[in-house]
């Protein structure tokens, strides 16, 4: 069979309702690639799981030795003083919101523009309010005037950046760098006390680093004059899958920018299995989110012999990719409907499942199709890293909130700070 042939037999599983294996058919087809003919075959193809990346650029970020940047241990928890006000820009579904609530933050202003993802963000997110448009027209002033001018303690967000150029310019003409500008005219219009930037590591290598560099230059332009950066992995904070982001937190106040300790070692990661536990194997529960894509007995026997790490496709390697069994899974991603294959199922994997490698409690639920929930779901930050970096700032909040923030300034040069 031709790689063209493979491609569309894909897509005709995905849009013909007429050749889907249903469950109650599971007996007619191979569903398990541990009970596999092909298992000792593909075991010779199986390739060596990466925990972890990015290795490199964080090696290169602790060489700084930031002197502003310290880690916190978030297994000590400090209540907040009251409950922090938050706008969260390019919500998405609210990822990054819910846990920021889940920290003890209150969700005050969200600001999105993609249909489906305010759905669900309303639906999650009853109290909070939702500026549902495109962010050049958002003026947080008139809001906040909307809701008693409640000042606000922090602003957080991952603004899309490929809007910068190889070259190392501005192009005004890019709409997705304006974003990024957007950020930055809201951070300072609102004037909050911390923000806290998410983005893919990538970032901080684009046009040899220039990037990174203006971002840290427009923030410090702006009044947060010592940004700082660190690659948070997200299986270090109990998050059952490897999933790598570059993390900017800044204030205005001279004071440390604090990121949470890694809660977990490498031997001590969440496996995928246990995210997994207590959802039925080939049950569909639409309510709960828990669909996959429908596969006819052909691809179904196809799937069964594509082992741990490898994928049905010779390109596009990144579809169809069997997860590996025993450690958190690999970055998930949406992948238009062809999600990672299961680790022991011969099936994608679900929504439900997805959102629980990003740590959604199931009662978070995804409005839209199935494929509409996988794409807000890919997207998401997970809630369990939000949290943990919400966990990390509330200590400098509250020494904002009660007027002792200097005991923490910096006024010299330490190395390795390490606080709490």
């Amino acid at each position: 069979m031709k790689q063209g042939d493979n491609c569309h037999e894909i897509m005709d599983d995905m849009k013909n309702s007429n050749c889907y294996l249903e469950a109650s058919e599971n007996e007619m087809v191979q569903t398990s690639f541990l009970d596999s003919e092909f298992k000792t075959k593909s075991e010779k193809n199986i390739k060596k799981p990466q925990m972890g990346g990015y290795k490199s650029i964080k090696r290169d970020l602790e060489a700084l030795d930031d002197k502003y940047k310290i880690l916190v241990d978030i297994t000590k928890i400090t209540s907040p003083k009251k409950r922090y006000n938050f706008i969260d820009l390019f919500s998405g579904a609210g990822g990054m919101s819910l846990g920021m609530e889940q920290a003890g933050f209150n969700s005050l202003i969200s600001v999105e523009m993609v249909d489906i993802a305010c759905e669900t963000f309303k639906y999650n997110f009853p109290n909070c309010k939702l500026f549902h448009g495109d962010i050049h027209d958002f003026s947080a002033t008139d809001l906040l005037k909307e809701l008693g001018t409640p000042e606000v303690e922090l602003i957080v967000g991952g603004p899309p950046c490929q809007g910068f150029s190889v070259a190392g310019k501005r192009d005004p003409k890019d709409h997705r760098n304006s974003l990024f500008e957007e950020y930055v005219r809201v951070v300072e219009e609102v004037r909050p006390w911390y923000f806290v930037m998410e983005n893919v590591p990538g970032l901080l290598t684009m046009a040899n680093g220039k990037f990174k560099n203006m971002i840290i230059n427009r923030f410090s332009e702006i009044g947060y004059k010592n940004v700082s950066i660190a690659v948070l992995e997200a299986a270090e904070y109990g998050i059952p899958q490897f999933r790598s982001r570059v993390i900017f937190i800044g204030n205005r106040f001279n004071l440390p920018n604090p990121y949470p300790k890694p809660i977990l070692d490498a031997g001590e990661y969440i496996p995928i299995e246990e995210a997994f536990e207590g959802l039925p194997d080939w049950e569909r529960i639409p309510k709960k989110n828990h669909e996959w894509t429908k596969h006819s007995k052909k691809t179904m026997e196809r799937i069964s012999k594509v082992a741990p790490g490898g994928s049905l496709y010779d390109s596009f390697i990144d579809a169809y990719k069997r997860q590996y069994p025993g450690i958190p899974s690999m970055t998930v991603k949406e992948n238009h409907g062809g999600t990672h294959i299961h680790p022991s199922l011969n099936r994608c994997i679900s929504a439900r499942e997805m959102a629980r490698l990003q740590s959604f409690p199931d009662e978070f639920f995804f409005k839209g199709s199935m494929k509409k929930a996988m794409w807000q779901i890919g997207n998401a930050v997970p809630p369990k890293l939000a949290r943990s970096i919400g966990y990390g700032l509330i200590p400098f909040l509250n020494s904002i909130e009660e007027n002792s923030y200097d005991k923490f300034r910096i006024k010299q040069e330490p190395k390795n700070l390490e606080l709490f």
